[in-house]
């Protein structure tokens, strides 16, 4: 019993030291830009990854990445916002794929966004939610789709790559997976 309550002490010491000064703003469930609510480098790094959620925007998205790309900047690797740009134009050399390796180990697990939570993996309920996704869409007419081979995706178009499928899909999918995370809440 005192070995228990000496580790409880010992626990909420150390957490004490990295807590932020009392004048720093709460942390609540807001939109608030990452930058300026960064971690302190001492929290846990599942604690400092921001969620996307499913109605998450382009720029909320840019915003939450902020933090990962100044991660990958100060440890000399390329951002994936970066390659997704195209800022690189040519074929890495194994030297810069390796550097970049090392700086996305380092930061995608403390500062790469989390999938919203519908998504995720670590969801037990999450392949539920993509199989209630399907069965939406194909209430709606799209005829060829169906939950991917990791259980959680959604794959539209088929075999033969349907393009109204994929079209009507893509426009349908974000209310669906809305009215059909609504449902799961109840």
């Amino acid at each position: 019993m005192r070995r228990t309550s000496v580790l409880v002490v010992a626990v909420l010491a150390l957490s004490a030291c990295s807590s932020p000064p009392e004048s720093a703003a709460p942390e609540v469930a807001t939109l608030v830009s990452p930058s300026a609510a960064a971690p302190s480098s001492a929290a846990s790094p599942q604690s400092q990854r921001p969620r996307e959620r499913l109605d998450t925007t382009s720029d909320e998205y840019l915003a939450m990445l902020a933090p990962y790309n100044k991660c990958m900047a100060e440890h000399g690797g390329v951002s994936k916002s970066d390659l997704a740009k195209g800022a690189v134009a040519k074929p890495a050399s194994e030297q810069q794929q390796a550097k970049f390796d090392e700086a996305n180990r380092i930061c995608e697990p403390q500062y790469f966004p989390l999938p919203p939570w519908e998504k995720d993996p670590a969801n037990p309920d999450a392949k539920d939610f993509a199989r209630d996704v399907v069965k939406c869409l194909k209430g709606k007419g799209v005829k060829y789709v169906e939950v991917s081979d990791d259980g959680i995706s959604i794959a539209l178009g088929g075999d033969d790559n349907d393009p109204k499928s994929i079209s009507l899909g893509m426009d349908l999918i974000p209310g669906c997976e809305r009215s059909t995370a609504a449902q799961h809440k109840k």
